[in-house]
């Protein structure tokens, strides 16, 4: 059917020349039968007012039309995952005042988001690249991808330069390697910066600028007319990790003073301004005035851990043109209070708007002072849980378990935000964790009350410190680490990374750690109790969190005790596939489905993941968000276990209920871990806990 078009329709796009796709309005990408389609049935144009727009005949407007029909591409609507994508990139660009902005669909499983960020950022480079500009460009994973997709011919006097210095030898997204990467594919000159990013001190900084050759070389940056760079975040596994940066500051240094992401080496806040860190005056590269300052600045992100970095470019007005993907853009907009987008309804039916969603302002809650709710929580837990833990001395929100520190033992500390409960303190106990340090609602605890924790259950055989995989546990837990190690105790450390919505395979270290923890801790507390030693106790929590794998659905959002009020929005007939335990947006908002379809949407993404051959056992935990009935869980728990015995899989272990929770936010996790016989055993080990309980 895509080859139905007439001949007289096909010659007159291809009248317009190898540039035909400059006509097209970006968000379009290059097909004009999407925006053929988008100026009839949403701007609701005459085939007429079309063809004056697109530059075609009017024969040719019909015809695509027609063709888009046979192609599946409009059913009464145009496809749902374009028109959503193509209206999040109308949005966004109203919304921040953006030149233009391409948004593509998320649903590709066969490409990662590297992959279409990099075909969609070339896509904007083949309309913006003129002959005569100087770009400047960045560095990293995604900024290679757009090079290794571009291939533009018949430009004429286009320099490339780096917009930095170099970074670690050998990295291979290195700012080098991407500019000369982009000069092949677009026959241009390539001009390096013959000096690294990060140098030893100002002064140093300023002697390398006064060299001939480096001036020169920033005198062609200077000149840039468009700019392509990345976005990086500060998680654990982004580019600005990998390239060396934090070995000559700590990233500590910088989350104090609230940098939440790094534009072609400079850090910015939330609002997009910059972050004057102790590396500032010894970067080498483009200021982010000047970056400012270029005519078209061309910004390719995507992933919903990127979202505070983007928001804090587009804020800054770093931003001319942003690609990104449709769960990012869908993010942005709702974090930075845009008008919700949902679903798109059929289009020329006629029928009124549907009516707004309807939320009261104010969920009822059993409050005292919200300000107290944390360590009122936690007075009521240690009055309930008196046979389980007690307080850790001097540390307000730190419990050690019973009997602890017992000697010869591996000591196993957790941590994390209120509002999971039973996570963290419910698994403090005999056979899991001997002591937890628990922060504010979806906050880290800070370091000290972790140090304080670890040194009181220390039984002298070191202690192994598991926590999931955000950035402010990640720098208290590390910091609290060095603190405790200054003792002489040896301290090793497990990042749960078990949501596997949260971001794509060959990404694992970036993933978040979510309900799947409690059997990573259960794994980790039955080593330990056993005896172990710590490199023991350390290998096979990591085996236990590697064959991990959760994903969770939300229907309704989670309301902060503070405000009363709900974090996001979900509409009335939605679901959002993905979320994380803190409201995290997820991978995609979908219609409201069956829980079967819910399953088995989950179970799919998890057999695509997990190896697993028939007969193989599997420990599975069906967990509420909150306020998820027991029901509704048993009603997915029976899906589960049906998809997993038609794979011949065999569940030995299943746990239902509230383990890890969202505050009151109604939906449910799915978690899979693949057995073996080590694993098996250690999560039939006894354990006596207050959230879990498990007899010989």
């Amino acid at each position: 059917m895509a080859n139905s078009l007439p001949n007289a329709g096909r010659r007159r796009v291809r009248a317009v020349g190898p540039d035909a796709a400059d006509i097209i309005p970006l968000r379009f990408g290059d097909d004009p039968q999407v925006w053929a389609c988008w100026l009839y049935y949403e701007d609701r144009l005459t085939q007429g007012e079309i063809a004056d727009a697109m530059g075609i005949s009017r024969a040719t407007v019909n015809a695509y039309l027609a063709d888009a029909r046979e192609r599946g591409i409009v059913n009464i609507t145009l496809d749902p995952q374009r028109l959503a994508s193509l209206t999040v990139a109308q949005e966004l660009k109203r919304h921040f005042g953006l030149h233009d902005c391409l948004v593509f669909p998320n649903h590709d499983p066969a490409h990662s988001l590297i992959d279409r960020l990099g075909r969609a950022g070339s896509l904007v480079l083949r309309r913006y690249l003129r002959s005569g500009d100087t770009i400047a460009v960045g560095w990293g994973r995604t900024v290679l991808a757009v090079a290794g997709a571009t291939s533009i011919t018949g430009l004429q006097d286009v320099r490339v330069v780096q917009a930095t210095g170099g970074v670690t030898t050998g990295q291979p997204d290195a700012p080098e390697i991407c500019a000369a990467r982009l000069a092949a594919g677009i026959g241009a000159e390539c001009v390096p910066i013959t000096a690294p990013s990060i140098v030893s001190s100002p002064a140093m900084l300023d002697m390398l600028m006064s060299e001939p050759l480096i001036r020169s070389q920033f005198q062609a940056l200077g000149q840039a007319s468009r700019a392509l760079f990345g976005i990086s975040s500060l998680r654990p596994n982004s580019t600005i990790h990998s390239s060396g940066f934090f070995d000559h500051a700590p990233l500590q240094t910088y989350l104090a003073l609230n940098a939440v992401g790094v534009i072609a080496g400079r850090f910015i806040d939330g609002h997009g301004r910059p972050v004057l860190g102790p590396l500032e005056d010894r970067t080498l590269g483009i200021s982010l005035d000047a970056l400012r300052g270029i005519e078209r600045r061309i910004a390719v992100a995507g992933g919903i851990d990127k979202v505070p970095a983007v928001l804090g470019a587009l804020r800054g007005g770093f931003v001319d043109v942003l690609v990104t993907d449709a769960a990012t853009g869908k993010a942005l907009l709702e974090a930075d209070g845009a008008t919700k987008l949902s679903r798109p309804a059929p289009l020329r039916t006629g029928d009124a708007a549907p009516a707004a969603v309807v939320q009261r302002r104010h969920v009822k809650k059993f409050l005292n002072d919200p300000d107290d709710v944390v360590d009122e929580m936690l007075d009521g837990a240690l009055r309930a849980h008196s046979a389980h833990f007690v307080p850790v001395e001097g540390a307000r929100r730190a419990f050690r378990a019973l009997g602890t520190p017992r000697p010869g033992k591996v000591a196993l500390v957790i941590g994390g935000g209120s509002g999971h409960e039973p996570c963290f303190f419910g698994y403090v106990g005999r056979g899991m964790a001997d002591a937890v340090a628990v922060g504010n609602v979806f906050s880290s605890p800070p370091p000290d009350p972790i140090a304080r924790a670890a040194r009181a259950v220390s039984g002298g055989e070191g202690v192994l410190f598991i926590y999931g995989n955000y950035a402010g546990d990640t720098m208290n837990f590390e910091m609290a680490a060095e603190l405790v190690q200054a003792d002489g105790i040896p301290v090793r450390t497990v990042v749960t990374t078990d949501d596997i919505a949260s971001s794509r395979a060959e990404d694992r270290d970036g993933r978040r750690g979510v309900a799947g923890n409690v059997l990573v801790f259960k794994v980790a507390g039955a080593a330990c109790d056993r005896g172990w030693s710590l490199d023991a106790c350390e290998r096979v929590a990591r085996k236990a969190n590697l064959r991990t794998y959760t994903i969770g659905v939300a229907l309704e959002p989670c309301s902060m005790p503070q405000t009363r009020r709900y974090n996001f929005v979900i509409g009335p007939n939605d679901m959002e596939v993905g979320v994380g335990i803190h409201g995290e947006p997820g991978v995609a908002r979908e219609p409201l489905e069956t829980a079967d379809t819910v399953v088995d949407g989950v179970m799919n993404r998890i057999f695509v993941e997990m190896p697993s051959v028939p007969g193989d056992r599997v420990a599975v935990l069906v967990n509420s968000f909150g306020s998820t009935p027991m029901m509704e869980l048993y009603v997915l728990y029976r899906r589960v276990e049906q998809r997993l015995r038609t794979k011949g899989l065999v569940v030995e272990t299943r746990w239902v209920g509230e383990y890890c929770t969202s505050l009151d936010m109604v939906g449910a996790s799915i978690s899979v871990m693949h057995l073996d016989d080590e694993l098996a055993e250690l999560l039939a080990h006894p354990c006596d806990t207050p959230a879990l309980q498990v007899r010989s």
